[in-house]
């Protein structure tokens, strides 16, 4: 009796690791199946092809940088690539606050997604580089491209997005310093407070924490410890 019930306890068993297995098998196989079509999930929750996305891209030849283009979802999750027009390009992860992704897709929105608008002023005028909106979302792509414009709504845009190259920038500089030249994080300190003063960042607590590190730090300069200290209490202030 004893040995007959656990023959019968042993059957259960394996037949529910059998069917635990099987299941596992096929969640993987499912998972597998996905990443080897190109479909991945967005922060959102929805497929990466369904998500909206805006993209900036400028191109500027002669220039520093060249070649910038900054791609957000509504989430505020995307890429950046600045660089050299020469140089290959190398996406990199981004981030910006919710309220100021939702203000970037606000005004894409009334700019119709970019569909069927004309920004450019059409004039004879100096060459800014060439600037262009495009909107994605699954299979519906809207792109516009324009010199200058007048339009207050596309305005603001590159306003926004020129500043989060600048912000961008202005961080990897002093990133890269912090690392190898501790002796010019002082002149990139400089350089961030005068594009802090022109008001030229979207998002400035970005930098808090760069900022707060070297001021921590006894191995950078006294007066660059003191400057990012001004500077993080400033920002701080501000909020």
């Amino acid at each position: 009796m004893i040995r007959s019930g656990n023959n019968h306890v042993a059957v259960s068993f394996r037949r529910i690791f059998s069917a635990l297995f099987v299941a596992a098998f096929a969640f993987v196989a499912s998972c597998v199946a996905c990443e080897a079509s190109g479909r991945s999930l967005a922060i959102t929750g929805l497929p990466f092809s369904e998500s909206p996305t805006i993209t900036y891209r400028k191109i500027f030849k002669s220039s520093y940088p060249e070649f910038v283009e900054i791609k957000l979802n509504e989430s505020g999750h995307g890429t950046f690539d600045i660089r050299q027009l020469d140089e290959a390009a190398n996406p990199q992860p981004f981030e910006i606050g919710a309220a100021l992704a939702g203000k970037i897709f606000a005004l894409a929105a009334k700019l119709h997604n970019f569909q069927g608008v004309d920004l450019d002023i059409h004039r004879r005028i100096a060459n800014l580089g060439e600037k262009s909106f495009r909107y994605d979302k699954g299979g519906e792509t809207h792109e516009v491209k324009f010199n200058y414009t007048l339009d207050d709504s596309a305005s603001q845009l590159t306003v926004i997005f020129e500043g989060l190259a600048r912000q961008t920038t202005d961080l990897s500089d002093l990133e890269r310093t912090m690392r190898y030249d501790r002796l010019g994080v002082n002149d990139v300190l400089q350089q961030i407070e005068q594009d802090y003063n022109n008001k030229l960042f979207p998002e400035p607590e970005r930098l808090l924490p760069a900022l707060d590190q070297v001021a921590a730090d006894n191995k950078f300069i006294d007066i660059a410890r003191q400057r990012a200290r001004s500077l993080a209490s400033r920002i701080r202030g501000s909020h």
